[in-house]
């Protein structure tokens, strides 16, 4: 093992490569988009000038009245401004999966169960919320 990883396991420093290098693609996505949407190279869903109007509105107003979808239907919004850097978001919000994904083969070798499951337990946890199928509350 390198020097520098002298007290790192191998599944940490997986780990911590692939965050590393999703946080900060999601990091640049997020970044452009914000700057596109702000200078206005893309155009919004809801334009800047008739924010205000939607202000003292709720949640369910809001969507209303804008013609929002909930949950993943952002995705039909994703060329917009507005919601162009959920694509960011999204990046940031599924690197820790990408990265539980990539150590479960290495703790299995290593013959850590334990692990091994609750890593699996973790991804399928995460993904069943990401996916909307776990709904509280409606």
């Amino acid at each position: 093992m390198e020097k520098q990883h002298q007290y790192a396991s191998e599944e940490q420093v997986v780990y911590a490569k692939i965050l590393d290098a999703g946080m900060k693609l999601g990091f640049v996505i997020v970044v452009v988009s914000f700057v596109l949407y702000v200078f206005g190279f893309v155009t919004p869903h809801v334009p800047v000038e008739q924010l205000p109007h939607y202000w003292t509105l709720s949640a369910q107003e809001y969507l209303a009245a804008t013609n929002v979808p909930t949950g993943w239907g952002w995705l039909s919004l994703a060329g917009k401004g507005d919601y162009l850097n959920f694509i960011g978001i999204a990046i940031l919000s599924l690197v820790t999966v990408v990265c539980y994904l990539r150590i479960l083969p290495i703790f299995a070798k290593g013959g850590d169960k334990a692990f091994t499951a609750i890593a699996a337990v973790e991804v399928l946890v995460l993904v069943l919320a990401a996916s909307g199928i776990l709904v509280i509350g409606h």
